[in-house]
């Protein structure tokens, strides 16, 4: 019974040796040459006009958010498409119904609060 999971057991042994071989290895085979050009941020060729270590604002971390909640949340609209018909009926449009209010909701909420505010 247990020798059916040796070839797991031998292909964990193995990803886990490349992959600590290459986290210490790397450093070990390639140069290293620091200078104050590989230093700064690409920027396509342009040198940089300042600083890569700007502070951004919190609005941006929270349209970002609420983009992937509501992308996220709009993925859940697919399957019951494709499913509404064959197997749902009127037990999944009810479903669906309240699941998009909940999402009107919340974006009436994040809309009141301002956080769709770009100033």
């Amino acid at each position: 019974m247990l020798f059916d999971y040796l070839p797991l057991l031998v292909f964990l042994v193995m990803v886990a040796a490349l992959g600590v071989g290459l986290t210490f290895g790397i450093p070990l085979l390639g140069p290293r040459h620091p200078s104050t050009a590989k230093g700064l941020p690409y920027e396509c060729g342009i040198v940089p006009a300042e600083t890569a270590r700007r502070r951004f604002s919190v609005t941006f971390y929270l349209t970002a958010m609420l983009f992937i909640v509501f992308d996220v949340e709009a993925i859940f609209l697919y399957p019951w498409a494709v499913l509404v018909r064959s197997t749902l009926h009127i037990f999944g449009l009810v479903e669906m119904t309240i699941f998009i209010a909940l999402l009107a909701v919340a974006l009436l909420y994040v809309w009141r609060k301002g956080a769709l505010e770009w100033d």
